[in-house]
């Protein structure tokens, strides 16, 4: 399925639900988080340079972005064994969701057509969500880029 940006999920949207298998090997789903703030990040493949670099700033800040009230959750096409291995790697404190069928990364439309080199390929546009207490969309950062999304998202909250 082709996603272009205008089906981008906006500001004041419902949240789409979803219950995905986490890090942990148990299934996550939105409505388990009512009643705080979710940091939503989508990122294209664990262990890459700058997935890896977001990852560690939420993991730096993390104790910032709870005092808010708020949880973060990262999502990518990577199964549950990669993620492991990523949030061991690297000691994330937050939950990585495996969304290798990509319904949520269409629900949210972030898996959109991208270009590398001339070449046009499906793949996930970096993006990151922050929900509110009772599911809805409160800001979207699209396109994001790694250095200063963390500040985006502390000042955001």
């Amino acid at each position: 399925m082709l996603f272009k940006e205008s089906n981008m999920l906006k500001v004041g949207d419902k949240a789409p639900e979803f219950s995905l298998l986490a890090d942990s090997g148990e299934k996550i789903s939105l409505k388990d988080y009512r009643g705080k703030k979710v940091v939503l990040y989508f990122y294209p493949k664990d262990m890459t340079s700058g997935c890896t670099q977001e990852a560690c700033d939420f993991r730096d800040n993390i104790k910032k972005i709870e005092k808010k009230n708020a949880v973060v959750i990262g999502v990518s096409p990577d199964d549950s064994k990669s993620h492991n291995k990523f949030k061991d790697k690297y000691e994330l404190p937050f939950t990585l969701l495996s969304d290798e069928t990509k319904t949520m990364l269409n629900d949210y439309g972030v898996w959109q057509e991208k270009s590398m080199y001339g070449r046009k390929y499906m793949g996930v546009v970096r993006t990151t969500f922050i929900i509110d207490e009772k599911g809805k969309i409160e800001k979207v950062y699209e396109k994001v880029k790694v250095p200063g999304h963390i500040e985006e998202i502390i000042e955001g909250l």
